[in-house]
């Protein structure tokens, strides 16, 4: 098995063949080197995942070669032809089609119309809506939405639906090289494997795809070969099949990652908190559940099955309708300052919008419970110093604004929140959405050491690997029903999905 990126020359690792072939990319915004020679080659036929940490130049290296960007130096070949975008529709035009996470569509335009942006077809000076609309059908059902109305507004279909029609659009117009930036990121495990079944058709096409992810399971399961990139340069490529994501998460880190999901040994002890039968105005329906100190519950489920409002409910941001909520001994209060007071702490799956003041500094962000007490700005610096300094956070000083932060980052000043007003109780939704595996992995980190300072941890997450590496339990909701908390050791990926569609076997205890 291959433990470390073979060390070729960039002739040895770029086969005549290769569909796209970039040489010693550089690319500087003042002082800021965020390219300091990039190779990346994709192949006929090949899926690539290109990963690296968030600051790592994935983002800058893609709007290279997209046209959006210029380089300051290197070369770049599609087909063996000098290539050298000057804008985006440039690239599109000799065969570059980017797909965003943001998906880049007018929304009161039609599907057809939004396939064809920029490029429909005329007959003489008039447009030819027989041809546009034959020619969006036919790529439509490319993507596996045969039978879908290209005329109705693309602002009528869901996510996925709108991501496969943004696919069609590069089918549409003849792409090579078809780059995908965190497709998954909004979609559920059904338009995952949905997504997946497209993308290797693509593949036996003869598409060259750069698959873009911060989720090693899915490089995984979709990716031939790897690049990753570290600081501005790409320091490791190769088979997929060939290494393990310990490996390539340390390519990625710079450092040995021994092992992602850390499990120190764990004392549970008295139930800090303890759910009977609770119910909020639309979701939960039923919740019971005890957690103790020292132990971290996950909650897994489908999209709308409940687990934010879970969450949110416990920390009285939702009423409850029915049932109680204990923490400790205490049963009762009615707002979440009440819940603050008995040391209970939410990190929103939303950090932009809900967990964090982004136009303010850390040092604020970190004291913003506090708005009963006079706090000191020394004092506010010095502490936030401390969590800085605990939680590895990568900024200039403490007062940095939180939206200058990375994601990873962001999150940890989330949780750093919780941390300097000494809550026992976490409550933590989607806690490393949309950061990358580096940042993932300190996270873990953290909440092991948490658990281990006898913290109790109740954690909603969609991505199932990160469930069964760090929890001592999982309870799975499905359509607002909160299932028994079963030890790790009895659950896997299949039962996690039987009982989130309503199997009740899967969720019964084994011996």
């Amino acid at each position: 098995m291959t433990t470390t990126a073979p060390a070729v020359t960039p002739a040895e690792r770029a086969p005549a063949h290769s569909r796209l072939r970039m040489r010693q990319v550089f690319k500087q915004f003042g002082a800021t080197a965020a390219l300091s020679g990039v190779d990346l080659d994709v192949q006929p036929g090949q899926v690539l995942a290109l990963v690296g940490e968030n600051g790592a130049g994935k983002s800058t290296l893609m709007k290279v070669l997209s046209g959006a960007h210029q380089p300051d130096a290197g070369e770049m070949w599609l087909d063996g032809q000098p290539y050298q975008p000057t804008s985006p529709l440039d690239a599109r035009r000799a065969g570059v089609a980017m797909i965003y996470q943001e998906l880049a569509q007018a929304p009161d335009l039609s599907v057809a119309e939004n396939i064809l942006l920029g490029a429909e077809p005329h007959y003489g000076p008039w447009l030819d809506w027989k041809k546009l609309r034959t020619i969006a059908r036919d790529a439509v059902a490319q993507v596996g939405l045969a039978g879908l109305d290209v005329d109705q507004p693309i602002s009528r279909l869901s996510v996925a639906q709108r991501q496969l029609v943004e696919i069609a659009r590069a089918v549409a117009v003849g792409c090579r090289v078809l780059v995908l930036d965190e497709p998954t990121s909004s979609l559920t495990a059904a338009d995952i494997q949905a997504l997946f079944t497209l993308v290797r058709k693509l593949r036996a096409d003869g598409h060259a795809i750069v698959y873009i992810s911060h989720f090693l399971e899915e490089v995984r399961q979709i990716a031939d070969r790897f690049t990753v990139l570290r600081d501005g340069r790409s320091v490791a490529e190769g088979v997929v099949a060939d290494v393990t994501n310990e490996q390539i998460v340390t390519h990625m880190v710079g450092r040995t990652v021994d092992d992602l999901y850390p499990r120190s040994a764990r004392t549970p002890g008295d139930v800090l908190l303890s759910l009977q039968n609770l119910s909020g105005k639309t979701r939960p329906v039923s919740a019971d559940l005890q957690l103790r100190r020292g132990e971290v519950i996950g909650i897994a489920g489908l999209v709308g099955a409940g687990r934010t409002e879970l969450l949110r409910t416990i920390f009285n941001l939702d009423p409850v309708t029915a049932g109680s909520v204990t923490v400790a001994s205490y049963t009762g209060g009615k707002t979440p300052a009440q819940r603050w007071s008995q040391r209970v702490g939410l990190v929103s799956e939303d950090r932009k919008l809900e967990g964090l003041a982004l136009q303010l500094s850390i040092a604020d962000n970190l004291t913003l419970a506090s708005h009963h007490a006079l706090v000191q700005p020394a004092t506010m610096r010095r502490d936030t110093a401390t969590w800085i300094r605990k939680l590895s956070i990568k900024c200039r000083n403490p007062s940095q604004n939180v939206g200058d932060l990375s994601g990873g980052n962001q999150q940890k000043v989330a949780i750093a929140r919780l941390l300097h007003h000494d809550v026992d109780v976490l409550l933590l939704d989607e806690p490393t959405r949309g950061i990358d595996i580096g940042a993932k992995a300190q996270i873990y980190k953290l909440i092991d050491e948490l658990a281990c300072a006898g913290k109790a941890v109740l954690m909603v997450s969609s991505y199932l690997p990160e469930l069964l590496g760090t929890c001592d339990k999982i309870a799975v909701m499905c359509k607002g029903t909160l299932g028994p908390a079963l030890p790790v050791s009895q659950w896997d990926d299949r039962r996690i999905m039987l009982a989130a569609i309503g199997n009740p076997s899967a969720a019964s205890p084994t011996s």
